[in-house]
């Protein structure tokens, strides 16, 4: 997904424009993120598709959904606690060792979802064993963010920050893509043959794509940033604890600007799915298909918000994203409802971009901006986590929740209103940040 020629043109004129070690580093770190974002979203098609009739069976149909999407919820708990560990780790030792110490995690994580019994097989050890292994993929990919957002601004000159911090952002909808892409190429198959065998097909590639990152991402090298740090002995203790008793306003701004654009994209690519197939009635594949193209347009339109917001600043993109989301919130479902393939494609595409990439986008400089070297890795990573655990992993399954109790969607919507009125009081609340030196301690 990332040979894509708008990516592939953004390559081009980061060589062109900085050393041949920078252009390096992004590739090194956008290629890591999508393979970590591909391993941890795999497991959000195979709960609205597999999960509720393979390890939740004695369940109904609607008890059997909340159930396999609350197990998807777990790793959006287990985020936070990812964030904080990296996070301390990160900041204490390097960038550079936690990237690869997450991408091994999150690696045998999701290989070994693919090789577990079901209920079936084994009773309630199946879904167990299931929460444990998405337990572990939140704690790798909570710690993976942070350290691959930083490892490519605290390379980047000061004036292209927001552009190539908005490249690693791009291993979302690659990731989203490529999961889809998968699911959606198995969707051929009989039934009996996709619930047996053929879910576990996008796991088990896991164990050759984790290679092919671990490779990648040992050649890297530390920041300058953190290096001077270090070489300053300007390493704080207990990270974590500095950005909580010394910065408590700007972690709770980091937490609300990202709650509104998570709980956006889990609504278009996970609920969306149980939506279309389980209220509206429409096939697998269409919908599939819709996700695949909002991802795809995510490639254009993350790093053209990521460049803008060098142009014209972090805070302006924020806002505006925040209120078209809250505009977005009282639209989307009612053309969903057409079951029009050719508008319901044309919707998610177009909300996912103007609801998560314009602001998801400028978030990989701006998060991080928002917080000094020596605790960067602990105040973005928690920052982040913390808002994807709350209304990131719990949005699909509250989602589920309001429509099953409503009979429609509008609680939905008063959701994701009060989110979008959360992220635009945060961003009013922030600094500019796309002027700063982040390389201070």
């Amino acid at each position: 997904m990332t040979s894509s020629p708008t990516i592939a043109g953004i390559g081009v004129l980061a060589a062109a424009e900085t050393p041949p070690d920078m252009s390096r580093i992004v590739w090194a770190s956008v290629l890591g993120t999508v393979i970590e974002w591909y391993d941890f979203l795999i497991y959000g098609t195979a709960a609205a598709l597999v999960f509720n009739k393979l390890f939740f069976p004695t369940l109904d149909p609607v008890a059997g959904t909340l159930a396999a999407f609350g197990s998807y919820a777990v790793g959006f708990v287990a985020r936070p606690l990812g964030g904080a560990i990296f996070g301390h780790f990160g900041d204490r030792i390097g960038r550079k060792a936690m990237l690869t110490l997450t991408m091994l995690i999150m690696g045998v994580g999701t290989f070994l979802i693919g090789c577990l019994p079901t209920y079936g097989q084994i009773g309630l050890w199946a879904p167990a064993l299931l929460v444990a292994l998405r337990l572990l993929q939140g704690i790798g990919v909570g710690g993976e963010w942070g350290g691959a957002v930083l490892m490519v601004i605290e390379h980047a000159p000061p004036h292209r920050r927001g552009l190539y911090g908005s490249l690693v952002q791009i291993g979302f909808p690659a990731g989203v893509a490529a999961s889809t892409a998968t699911f959606l190429a198995l969707s051929s198959l009989p039934e009996a043959d996709f619930l047996s065998w053929g879910w576990r097909l996008p796991f088990l590639a896991s164990a050759v794509l984790i290679g092919v990152g671990l490779f990648v991402r040992l050649r890297l090298v530390e920041t300058p940033a953190f290096s001077r740090v270090k070489e300053e002995s300007a390493v704080a203790r207990i990270p974590l604890m500095e950005v909580l008793t010394r910065q408590p306003r700007t972690f709770l701004i980091a937490v609300g600007l990202k709650v509104s654009e998570v709980a956006w994209v889990y609504v278009l690519t996970v609920f969306s799915i149980v939506y279309a197939t389980g209220t509206l009635g429409l096939p697998r594949r269409m919908i599939l298909d819709a996700i695949l193209w909002a991802a795809i347009l995510e490639f254009a339109t993350m790093p053209f918000f990521g460049w803008l917001s060098d142009k014209v600043g972090r805070r302006p993109l924020y806002l505006g994203g925040a209120a078209v989301s809250a505009v977005c919130a009282f639209v989307v479902f009612g053309l969903l409802d057409s079951r029009d393939p050719t508008v319901i494609t044309a919707t998610i595409a177009i909300a996912m971009s103007l609801t998560h990439a314009s602001m998801f986008g400028p978030q990989g400089a701006f998060m991080p901006e928002l917080f000094g070297t020596r605790v960067r890795y602990s105040g973005a990573s928690l920052g982040c986590q913390v808002a994807a655990a709350i209304s990131g992993g719990f949005s699909p399954i509250i989602a589920s929740g309001l429509l099953a109790w409503s009979g429609t969607t509008w609680p939905i919507s008063i959701y994701l209103l009060v989110l979008a009125g959360i992220t635009f009081a945060a961003t009013l609340a922030a600094a500019e940040t796309r002027h700063l030196d982040i390389g201070r301690a």
